[in-house]
């Protein structure tokens, strides 16, 4: 077997290429002289299940490195990782020689970025294709986020180690972590090293230091340069979309030499490579050869043990935290009861312009002073319960300068970050009390209306120079203003009134209760019973002929608001309970407004 005559974390290319080997062997063998690789375009001939096999079913996926900006040095090109990331840009699709004839043997190219062996010219071969992503951290991602599945320490892992790191650790005298095989064994006979040299730069420092910035330069798109040029075999169209974020199992390669042009004017393989990733040098930002990828919710981030969320355990949660948003408010029942709903809210349906779920909020009556203390606890907290979060101050300086919408720059076929190019479900708080009198510019009037037109629709405009093109957002808004917002029209206005200065902190096993808590009730679905749908209808007709002031927006923003109510009691279905507390709410609301 394959899985045990090679290490799949330190040399995951023997594995590829032996089941290759063996599996056209036996195809040539069947076919009776017919091209035994043809049936191979687009398809996995039994590498793809072997990682899988190893990585989910023998908890191989422990032993896999997790590849960031820390260890971009250290880890030996062609050797097994994990990265997780947002998908910045789509690049288009990459021909490569996938499968060639070597005398009598056929090889494969599949997972690197170049033929491992000298090519004959002419030969029997067939041309494959891949996708190529450019991935970044994911904006906003918050540290408890990366804990959660950190991975083995590359640093005792000497078989993943670059050679030269290697050789130090032995000079250095700590040469207690051996080569270890799959089968754990320490100097096994069956772990075979990686074919040809390997080349690496000598610091991860060094390597940071000089990858390109992938935010165009501006100073306001918060995180890393560090990015990762993702290949992905066998994928049909449209299953990878922009800004979704991916964890990627697979084939590092990061190689100073590949940015070189190369001497062979017969490589075949370095004619195919499209000239987007010019701007990507693998000298600078390495690359990824997919064998298995996933998309990640909000639930991959959650360490608590899987439990049934029955009704009475989430009360217990919801009480809960309640009562600590409640004293982060400074003990404002009314603002921590419409934050609580807030968090809960995503977007779940669109009709046509119409957006169903979401929640936005204006806390109204901050200063500089109260967002000092409150807005930082607020947002300090927020940061410890979702997964991705960002804090705008909201100035004249901020509208005119920041660059919140992507752009295509047509030249290098690359997309520019902007701000608001977000993963989904990422929560921001918008800062107002920093606004002053002043002038916004033609870019600080873009900036306003783009905000407008994601807290209104839940979509961001691309610009692709010659026309924009609407993305799809799910987005949660919350905004400190001192009046009623006028840049920002939020679905829900809270007059704030806080009574005492919050002085609390949370418990890791608890904030952890929380984090499951939302991240469970959002995911519930939602639904009504036709007789109580009837009921809170007719209450809505009665409610807009005693207050013609009421809309449909406004009487659609309380079945939301009730909706959401009843998932936070961990019920699948609104009733007329859940719906009376939220008219109480909406009572003690417009009363602190009047």
């Amino acid at each position: 077997m394959v899985g045990l005559q090679y290490d799949l974390v330190g040399n995951p290319l023997g594995a590829v290429r032996a089941t290759f080997e063996r599996t056209a062997a036996a195809a040539a063998a069947q076919s009776g002289g017919a091209d035994p690789v043809a049936a191979f375009r687009g398809k996995d001939w039994g590498a793809g299940d072997l990682f899988r096999s190893f990585l989910f079913e023998q908890d191989g996926l422990g032993k896999v490195p997790v590849l960031d900006s820390s260890n971009l040095g250290l880890i030996k090109p062609n050797t097994l990782v994990r990265y997780r990331g947002m998908v910045q840009d789509m690049l288009g699709n990459e021909y490569y020689i996938g499968a060639f004839k070597d005398g009598s043997t056929w090889r494969t190219n599949k997972y690197t970025d170049f033929s491992p062996y000298s090519m004959p010219h002419p030969c029997d071969s067939h041309l494959w294709e891949r996708h190529l992503f450019h991935c970044v951290p994911a904006p906003g991602q918050n540290s408890w986020t990366l804990e959660s599945s950190p991975g083995p320490d590359v640093c005792r892992m000497s078989n993943c180690l670059a050679p030269e790191l290697r050789e130090k650790r032995k000079r250095d005298g700590d040469d207690d972590a051996m080569d270890v095989s799959e089968n754990g064994h320490g100097n096994s006979s069956f772990c075979k090293k990686p074919e040809g040299d390997v080349h690496v730069s000598s610091s991860s420092t060094e390597v940071a230091g000089t990858i390109p910035e992938m935010n165009g330069g501006d100073h306001h798109i918060p995180g890393s340069s560090f990015s990762c040029l993702v290949k992905i075999y066998d994928m049909p169209d449209s299953q990878v979309k922009l800004n979704d974020v991916i964890e990627f199992i697979g084939v590092y390669t990061f190689d100073p030499e590949l940015a070189a042009p190369s001497d062979n004017p017969d490589d075949i393989m370095l004619d195919l490579i499209e000239d987007v990733t010019v701007q990507l040098p693998p000298s600078k930002v390495p690359r990824l050869h997919c064998l298995v990828w996933r998309k990640l919710s909000f639930h991959d981030f959650i360490s608590r043990p899987v439990v049934e969320p029955s009704p009475s355990l989430l009360r217990g949660i919801r009480q809960s935290l309640l009562s600590h948003l409640t004293l982060v408010l400074g003990n404002d029942e009314l603002a921590a009861q419409c934050l609580l709903l807030h968090l809960l809210s995503r977007l779940r349906n669109r009709v046509d312009v119409v957006t169903v779920g979401r929640l936005s909020l204006n806390f109204t009556g901050f200063n500089r002073e109260s967002a000092s203390i409150f807005g930082n606890q607020l947002y300090s907290l927020i940061q410890k319960l979702v997964p991705y979060s960002q804090a705008i101050p909201l100035s004249i300086e901020y509208l005119n300068t920041a660059t919140l919408q992507p752009r295509k720059d047509n030249k290098s076929g690359r997309l520019v970050t902007g701000v608001l190019q977000l993963p989904q479900g990422t929560h921001l708080i918008f800062d107002e009390t920093l606004l002053q009198t002043g002038s916004l510019t033609s870019k600080g009037v873009e900036n306003t209306m783009l905000l407008k037109n994601l807290m209104e629709s839940q979509k961001v405009d691309y610009d692709f120079e010659y026309y924009k093109l609407e993305m799809a957002a799910d987005v949660q808004l919350l905004t400190l203003s001192e009046g009623k917002s006028n840049i920002l029209p939020s679905d829900l206005v809270v007059p704030f009134r806080p009574s005492s200065v919050p002085t609390v902190n949370a418990g890791a096993e608890e904030t952890e209760s929380w984090r499951w808590f939302l991240t469970t009730v959002r995911s519930l679905p939602q639904s009504t019973e036709p007789e109580t749908y009837q009921m809170i209808q007719d209450e809505m007709v009665s409610a807009m002929r005693d207050d013609r002031s009421l809309g449909c927006s406004e009487l659609s923003r309380w079945l939301t608001m009730a909706q959401i109510m009843a998932s936070s009691f961990g019920e699948k279905s609104l009733s007329l309970e859940h719906w009376q507390m939220v008219k109480e709410l909406e009572r003690l609301r417009k009363q602190r407004m009047q």
